[in-house]
């Protein structure tokens, strides 16, 4: 299965070039099992659903942790029919993926709860596309009902749903969603951004 991530990093800041080079330097533990290629406009990651996120987890909190208002937007995609395929991209074939959607739920919100701490606040709003599916309703009122219940639920917006948190358990939220609804071998997209350090009040 072909998927991926087109990912484009703000910091706002004078400095912006060193907070971009570094943060890219958080990708590289990835790079065996990625294809990654940088340009001036995004990073392209291809490669593992499962990695995705905690590629973009990593990225995101290094630049974050430069304490500058960084933002991160992200096109993510599986299971895409207009790309190629790629041997390093490999399809959702775990059964798990397969169970009822009250199972998908409670497995999802257990792999929230087990991410990792990274002491990196953020806000994130995202959209979920599970395309191709008859029954693709039923797949977002599943998923919404997760995230109400991940411990990172802000709040629902137009168009949108928004998380806030520590960044392990947003990223670890984003990347359930994307992975677990939707059918297993179709097309699913997901529009996100990801804010952290914000001079904004809540």
């Amino acid at each position: 299965m072909f998927s991926g991530a087109q990912v484009s990093l703000y910091p706002m800041t004078d400095d912006f070039v060193g907070v971009i080079l570094k943060a890219i330097t958080a990708l590289e533990p990835y790079r065996p099992d990625f294809r990654i290629e940088t340009d001036d406009v995004s990073t392209l990651l291809v490669g593992p659903p499962d990695q995705l996120f905690p590629a973009m987890r990593d990225l995101f909190v290094t630049a974050a942790g430069s304490g500058v208002h960084c933002v991160l937007a992200a096109t993510v995609s599986r299971g895409c029919p207009g790309e190629p395929d790629d041997p390093i991209c490999t399809p959702i074939n775990d059964v798990h993926y397969g169970q009822p959607l009250e199972e998908r739920i409670a497995a999802a919100i257990q792999q929230v709860e087990a991410a990792p701490k990274t002491g990196q606040i953020v806000a994130a709003q995202f959209s979920l596309y599970p395309l191709g599916s008859g029954h693709h309703m039923d797949e977002i009122y599943g998923c919404i009902e997760f995230l109400k219940n991940s411990g990172v639920f802000d709040r629902s917006k137009n168009f949108c749903t928004k998380l806030r948190g520590d960044a392990g358990a947003v990223f670890a939220t984003l990347s359930e969603a994307f992975l677990r609804f939707g059918a297993p071998q179709g097309h699913v997209a997901l529009d996100l951004k990801v804010s952290a350090n914000s001079p904004t009040a809540v």
